[in-house]
């Protein structure tokens, strides 16, 4: 039995569907969205998107970290809820990183877009005020700065890296943090990532590009709770969000040293490049990397319970993730959850929240659904759509594609 392998000592997330995980949890369970209509900003007539999963703004009394005096100049919204999930996270798993553990702690936080809501504000300010940025503007906008004010929360001066793969960036912080744990570089990693992304020209630019949800031509827009159906045959694009999430992870040898529980562990992961294009996701190199992660924890397909898709719902993305499937499963795909039907798609942060829910859903003996769903014939699926089902489940596999070919697969395994 491998004592590095890496073992879950906490988690912590907020999403569209609320800011603790209790509410989530409960919300998710029955089947309800987190999508309504966008109020981030302004939108005016013209304006392609109208609907969004926003977080709700955060009570920060309970959270001295968070005072509006440490917060002052921290004035893009990942910082704020990366720490909260962060410290969550960490204060759920047990652990206290004193001086002797914090060198053999590491970071592997990071967000796939970064704080560019603080350079869009620069910019405005110049054009209309004339006014040189903000000192903090360009810390605000640095990608690794998440992952930085992390490290200086909890102490933790271990290795330190900001993982950036897209909308996979969650699940792969979780993939090179095992890695620094079986490599011996840390017991301890922060994974995690943190993405606010409803600023106007992003949100526009995913319209352009024909990714975000925009009603059929000539049909009136579909209910906001409605919009995101991932699997679905009248699926129409990915419902953009916002969200955070930390996860907690250490070699089986430190949890059993420390006496932490634990009842998750990852057994097996895989990432692939797609080299093929720069959004439409390749088919083999998306199989290879399922099955790479299955193989990697001595498992066969047959081994997997579930599935957490990816599932962003567009035509596309959702067709060859099906294939891929497919490909490894053959006529015995196992039910797939596909969360983005409820909390819609987050970015980088998407996949650490989704890897949660499945943790959660595997502690619980619960599958979540996928909201709906309207069954493509091209796509047999059981995407568990009559609602929450018990179920108990020892292998979960969690997929998660980006932008640029990036794929990210791990293997969740119950153990207590």
């Amino acid at each position: 039995m491998n004592s590095k392998r890496a073992v879950i000592l906490g988690y912590y997330a907020v999403s569209p569907l609320g800011t603790d995980m209790e509410t989530q949890w409960r919300r998710a369970e029955r089947g309800e969205s987190g999508i309504g209509y966008l109020t981030r900003f302004s939108v005016d007539k013209g304006f392609p998107v109208r609907i969004a999963g926003q977080v709700e703004d955060l009570d920060t009394a309970p959270y001295p970290f968070l005072s509006p005096r440490n917060m002052a100049q921290w004035t893009s919204p990942i910082f704020k809820y990366a720490l909260l999930v962060a410290h969550r996270a960490l204060e759920r798993s047990g652990v206290v990183i004193g001086p002797e553990l914090a060198p053999r702690v590491g970071i592997t936080f990071g967000s796939a877009v970064g704080g560019q809501d603080a350079v869009l504000k620069a910019d405005r300010r110049m054009i209309s005020e004339g006014k040189m940025p903000h000192p903090f503007t360009n810390p605000n906008s640095c990608i690794n700065m998440v992952g930085g004010k992390v490290s200086i929360l909890t102490g933790a001066t271990g290795p330190i890296v900001s993982t950036v793969t897209a909308c996979a960036t969650g699940l792969t912080s979780l993939i090179v943090g095992a890695m620094l744990l079986a490599h011996g570089r840390a017991d301890l990693v922060i994974c995690g990532a943190a993405d606010f992304v409803l600023v106007e020209p992003i949100v526009a630019g995913f319209a352009t590009m024909n990714g975000a949800y925009r009603p059929k031509e000539g049909q009136e827009a579909d209910p906001p709770e409605r919009s995101s159906r991932p699997f679905s045959v009248d699926r129409r694009g990915f419902v953009i969000s916002e969200g955070a999430a930390g996860i907690v992870i250490a070699t089986r040898d430190f949890a059993r040293a420390h006496g932490l529980k634990h009842q998750i562990e990852m057994a097996g992961w895989s990432m692939t490049s797609d080299a093929h294009h720069f959004v439409a996701p390749n088919l083999e190199t998306v199989r290879r990397c399922m099955a790479q992660s299955i193989e990697d924890g001595g498992l066969d397909p047959s081994d997997i319970d579930a599935v957490n898709a990816h599932a962003t719902s567009t035509r596309i993305g959702d067709r060859v993730e099906f294939e891929a499937l497919e490909a490894v499963f053959g006529n015995r795909i196992p039910p797939v959850s596909a969360n983005k039907s409820m909390i819609g798609h987050a970015m980088g942060a998407s996949s650490a929240i989704e890897a949660i829910f499945a943790m959660e859903g595997m502690v619980k003996d619960t599958l979540l659904p996928t909201i709906n769903h309207s069954p493509d014939p091209e796509m047999e699926l059981d995407c568990v759509s009559e609602g929450a089902r018990s179920m108990g489940q020892e292998f979960v596999l969690k997929n998660s594609f980006g932008f640029g070919g990036c794929n990210s697969c791990v293997v969740f395994q119950r153990v207590g």
